[in-house]
């Protein structure tokens, strides 16, 4: 089932968000010029809306796409593209995730790096 929006997180200041526009407009669509607001830097692209934090946990930037007409059905196989197109280590919840879920299943992280793709526990709070 399609994910509502995809949200992913990438490790390192090394993938700033001219990265992102790179690979975001090779697999979304043309990206319009990022507009920042305190920590947080937004833009469209296709038609859909993203935003970025840097730094967002400890040294992981998030990633947020707002729709789900991204060309992924959910995070994993958007953390998958992330991985190859830019070659950093990418997180991202297993599947979507709700309040009533439980705070262990909320530390359920897939991790996808040159190790592969493996289930761990990553506290971000």
């Amino acid at each position: 089932m399609r994910q509502p929006d995809i949200e992913i997180y990438l490790k390192d200041a090394d993938v700033g968000h001219q990265k992102i526009t790179d690979w975001l407009q090779q697999a979304v669509g043309a990206c319009s010029p990022w507009q920042q607001r305190g920590q947080t830097w937004k833009c469209q692209a296709g038609n859909i809306p993203v935003t970025w934090i840097p730094k967002a946990v400890g040294k992981w930037n998030s990633l947020l796409l707002e729709s789900d007409q991204t060309p992924w059905e959910d995070d994993i196989a958007c953390a998958r593209a992330a991985f190859a197109a830019l070659g950093v280590e990418v997180r991202c919840a297993p599947g979507s995730w709700a309040e009533e879920d439980g705070e262990e299943d909320a530390d359920r992280w897939i991790r996808v790096s040159t190790d592969g793709e493996e289930e761990i526990t990553w506290r971000t709070a």
